[in-house]
């Protein structure tokens, strides 16, 4: 079994005449079965057309979408007063399922428009399969609270959870610092350090980290308690 997994830069990959797509710096990722050549894609937005054309390029077969929380630049809707599209004209082309943690499945259907019968509601630990690889999800809340990372091969597809030397937003709707704290120890910080960190935006000088390099280099890893750690997101 060998792992498909590709990292699209919005304003570069897809989305090119976008300026503000480009200025977002959202990253869509194509995880998937390298011999099977089936497919799941995280996160679709901004260029519908020109995420599935690569992925028809890449002579690879969608079947589904995997959605790391509901803000409208990972799945499309209205945002500063700029209409992205997304899952739902995702689904006017290709009739797939889309998964999303339970707690966020509500916010995603309001913002896009889908329906219930859209969306497959998952859990902590839950996993799917795409081929003959298999995905382990983890609920990680604080950026939203159905905030998700996907867990395959040795790579970590963190969202807006965990960014490269920095963290998800908590002062939108739905964050919550302590949350977030929790996501950090409870379940980021035990995974194994060589865990590759395959982040939600292209925040950084690189695109890709390690979990032991974010331990090492990234301050939110190195809080000492709760309460620095809300001084330290500016809720304390």
């Amino acid at each position: 079994m060998a792992v498909y997994l590709r990292q699209l830069v919005a304003g570069r990959e897809f989305a090119r005449q976008d300026r503000f797509a480009g200025q977002m710096a959202n990253i869509v990722y194509v995880i998937g079965d390298d011999q099977t050549r089936r497919c799941l894609v995280v996160d679709p937005a901004w260029d519908i057309d020109g995420i599935l054309e690569f992925i028809e390029g890449e002579d690879l077969g969608l079947e589904g979408v995997l959605v790391t929380h509901y803000h409208p630049d990972h799945v499309g809707g209205e945002i500063f007063g700029h209409r992205i599209s997304g899952l739902a004209e995702l689904l006017a082309i290709k009739s797939v399922k889309v998964h999303a943690n339970s707690n966020e499945a509500d916010g995603i259907k309001l913002v896009t428009g889908l329906s219930e019968s859209d969306i497959q509601r998952h859990h902590a630990g839950d996993r799917l399969s795409v081929g003959e690889i298999d995905i382990t999800i983890l609920h990680t809340p604080g950026h939203t609270p159905g905030s998700q990372c996907f867990l395959v091969g040795g790579c970590l597809v963190s969202g807006d959870t965990l960014f490269i030397r920095g963290c998800g937003r908590v002062d939108l709707p739905g964050g919550n610092a302590d949350q977030l704290y929790q996501s950090f120890t409870q379940v980021l910080a035990k995974l194994p350090d060589e865990t590759r960190v395959y982040p939600g935006h292209n925040y950084a000088t690189k695109p890709v980290s390690t979990i032991g390099d974010e331990k090492r280099e990234n301050h939110y890893f190195n809080v000492r308690s709760l309460e620095d750690w809300r001084r330290l997101i500016g809720t304390g």
